[in-house]
């Protein structure tokens, strides 16, 4: 409430950033010899609802509350994977969880943490880029004509017309020609057209490949397929993600009259692809596959990623200055903080942006059409109501800032996922870390005590009666040559004033221990320690034809997560690269019956 006015006073004063009006004068009675305010009833509430801070609208429209319902579920069903996977990168980087090192503190003792699932990263890793990457500028696809290509129609009326002559001709010179004969020419003449369509259809085969190569070279394919390989160790799933379709800023130089070359820089759409962090991915709770219910992708845009969007079409230029106006007011700053999933006793991850970047979500679903209605869409875009959509909406705060159809025809969205280890009828799988996580706890713990039990048993401890000992003698320190001082025997039974024993070592029992898990390890993951060339191979590894037979056993599990990335990422990747083409492309080199063939697992055979 406010204190007296002073005279002169304006009539409003600022009460937590809003203007109350005062009117009405308030009624002074004497408490003492001081004087206190007492205002009426309405004049109280009416002070109140002007003090109480503005609070924004919890969701503005249907599309932003379907989108923001959709959020705080996949958020809250994923609060579990998130912790597990930053258990997996802890353990990667060599580091104790918050749980572990308060346990550890408080026991005392070594804290060695043993890199073993740091190690089967880099092993995983390695053989994974050279059967997909390389080193000699291999790609792990190619693209092949259909077996049987597809005879146009002009084709055939020119194969008839040909045979049709021919029998003219035949009858023309008196030699008539019976009906096996007529078919056997046919027959002849459609195999020479099959096998001219097949050699066209190879060498288009060739052009095409080489175009959509191009393509992926300055889209940035292998270096976003180079990360999400590094993601497949630690993280549950790994995605990539595109073609995304960008304007990006295009260098053309320009010969003058006088020979020398000008700069000219023009935007240019260029199709991109990308690592998606696995951290931002949030699927439905229900949801077994990318394309399964609906998926969100969380964002940090700046305030210049926001501003050149402004006039961009199939965006809201209301919407984004309004999300602009709101941050610069200090809103948005952890709106996409679920606090339905808050406890006081849990550990929550939170997508909180606190630094100058605007946290975004990506909405990729269906959208009753009521909603997109409601949003701007036209009746000809969305001519039945209660229909559900697959569309692309963007959110932030309460503010949609985009909402399209998706323009694939299938529905399908630009993401494309794996995992070490895919679990049917999940979504997400088993990263490495999953698998040799109890290996690591052991070998973390025989470290930790071969540490401590080493430490104890590196020399003699020893026990000293301070009652025999003279004022003054200097029981903390012992170096060689060093003369102890002894007094007598108080009670007289005749015992030693220092008594020097050697703890016991264990050292052997538990490095054995530490072997043990270390192999089940290489048991579990399939990376056995032989296949990165370590020595000591027992048993067959010790000849050649041994440790070939068992390097080509080991290989069999890369060769089941090489084959998943086939499946799952590079051939659907660029089947929708081929569509794209097929779709928007000039380029008459880039259309024709093609399919992809991914070849990273035959890569690996081969090798």
């Amino acid at each position: 409430m406010a204190g007296l006015l002073p005279p002169g006073a304006p009539s409003t004063v600022p009460l937590g950033g809003a203007a109350v009006p005062t009117n009405a004068e308030p009624v002074r009675e004497p408490l003492g010899n001081a004087l206190i305010p007492v205002s009426s009833v309405a004049q109280m509430q009416e002070m109140e609802r002007f003090a109480r801070p503005t609070q924004p609208p919890v969701i503005v429209g249907q599309l932003a509350a379907h989108v923001r319902k959709c959020w705080d579920a996949a958020r809250t069903h994923k609060e579990p994977i998130e912790r597990l996977m930053n258990d997996a990168q802890a353990a990667r980087r060599g580091e104790y969880t918050d749980k572990e090192r308060a346990a550890i503190s408080q026991q005392g003792g070594s804290s060695i943490y043993m890199m073993l699932t740091a190690t089967k990263a880099r092993q995983c890793v390695a053989l994974l880029r050279d059967a997909l990457v390389g080193t000699g500028g291999e790609k792990p696809w190619t693209l092949r004509p259909s077996p049987v290509a597809d005879m146009p129609p002009d084709l055939v009326d020119e194969i008839m017309q040909g045979a049709a002559q021919k029998v003219f001709e035949a009858e023309q010179a008196g030699l008539p020609m019976d009906v096996a004969q007529i078919r056997e020419m046919m027959r002849e003449a459609k195999d020479a057209a099959t096998r001219q369509l097949q050699e066209q259809a190879t060498l288009h085969a060739e052009r095409a490949e080489a175009k959509m190569e191009d393509q992926l070279v300055e889209g940035g394919f292998l270096e976003a397929l180079w990360a999400m390989i590094d993601d497949l160790p630690s993280f549950k799933t790994a995605f990539v993600k595109g073609p995304v379709v960008r304007r990006k800023p295009a260098v053309n130089w320009i010969q003058a009259a006088d020979g020398t070359y000008d700069i000219d820089v023009q935007d240019k759409l260029t199709l991109e692809w990308e690592r998606v962090d696995p951290y931002d991915i949030y699927p439905a709770p229900h949801a077994t596959t990318l394309q399964d219910g609906y998926l969100i992708e969380h964002h940090k845009l700046t305030r210049q990623d926001l501003h050149d969007l402004i006039g961009v079409q199939g965006y809201d230029e209301k919407a984004i200055r309004a999300v602009l106006d709101e941050f610069g007011r200090g809103g948005l700053r952890e709106w996409t903080v679920n606090e339905s999933a808050r406890g006081p006793d849990t550990d929550t991850i939170m997508s909180e942006t606190t630094d100058d970047t605007i946290a975004a979500l990506q909405y990729w679903g269906s959208v009753q059409g009521r909603c997109l209605r409601e949003w701007g869409m036209s009746e000809q875009e969305i001519p039945d109501e209660l229909a559900e959509y697959p569309v692309e909406a963007w959110l932030i705060g309460t503010h949609v800032i985009r909402a399209a159809l998706n323009p694939d025809p299938l529905r399908r969205r630009p993401y494309y996922g794996t995992s070490y280890e895919p679990v049917p009828g999940q979504f997400w799988g088993n990263c490495l870390w999953d698998l040799i996580k109890d290996c690591q706890s052991m070998c973390n713990a025989a470290a930790r005590s071969l540490a401590n039990n080493l430490g104890i048993a590196s020399g003699p401890q020893v026990w000293v009666n301070i009652d025999r000992l003279p004022p003054g003698e200097s029981v903390s320190e012992m170096f060689p040559w060093k003369i102890w001082q002894g007094g007598g025997d108080p009670m007289g039974n005749g015992g030693q004033p220092i008594v020097f024993f050697q703890p016991e070592s264990h050292a052997a029992e538990l490095m054995g221990v530490f072997e043990r898990f270390s192999q089940l390890a290489d048991e579990y993951s399939g990376i056995p320690r032989y296949m990165a060339g370590v020595e000591g191979t027992p048993g067959a590894g010790r000849t050649a034809s041994g440790l070939s037979m068992m390097i080509n056993n080991a290989s069999k599990t890369i060769k089941s997560v090489v084959s998943a990335i086939d499946q799952r990422i590079i051939e659907p990747l660029l089947e929708r690269l081929y569509y794209y083409n097929m779709r928007y492309s000039e380029d008459p080199d880039l259309k024709g019956d093609l399919y992809v063939v991914a070849r990273g697992a035959l890569s690996l055979l081969t090798k």
